[in-house]
């Protein structure tokens, strides 16, 4: 078998899946037609910011807090929600889209830019040094 590369992985996840534009993603976040999925882990979070309103879901959770069978799902996710992921460049969320596919979300897509897109465009973010809980303050 030939080796498969991370970037065979990440373009045929996104031949798989729907790729959204910054522009696509903040039109149905103000439409409030959509759950945007932050898989960044708390590190890149707290360094860099987030997009408001986004709900953070780390990439390694993923499968197991949206899967209704596992003993890890969180509610919030059901498979008739609508659920746009974003990572630091657009890769990551490629592969979190295409998972979250295959165990049955059907209405699912991922900002094809990723987070360094959304601050491209121009849109606001959030810091949140002062309110993470992973924090450790005096």
């Amino acid at each position: 078998m030939t080796r498969r590369t991370v970037h065979d992985l990440v373009a045929d996840a996104k031949a798989d899946i729907e790729e959204l534009t910054a522009e696509q993603v903040k039109a149905e976040l103000d439409a409030g037609t959509a759950m945007l999925i932050d898989i960044r882990d708390i590190r890149e979070r707290v360094e860099k910011g987030v997009i408001p309103g986004a709900v953070s879901a780390p990439r390694g959770m993923l499968e197991f807090w949206f899967d209704p069978d596992s003993p890890y799902h969180q509610e919030r996710y059901t498979p008739e929600g609508r659920y746009i992921f974003h990572c630091a460049s657009g890769w990551r969320s490629a592969l979190a889209a295409q998972v979250i596919g295959e165990i049955g979300f059907t209405n699912v897509a991922h900002l094809e830019t990723g987070f360094t897109g959304w601050v491209e465009a121009g849109y606001d973010i959030d810091d949140i040094t002062d309110t993470s809980k992973w924090i450790k303050r005096p």
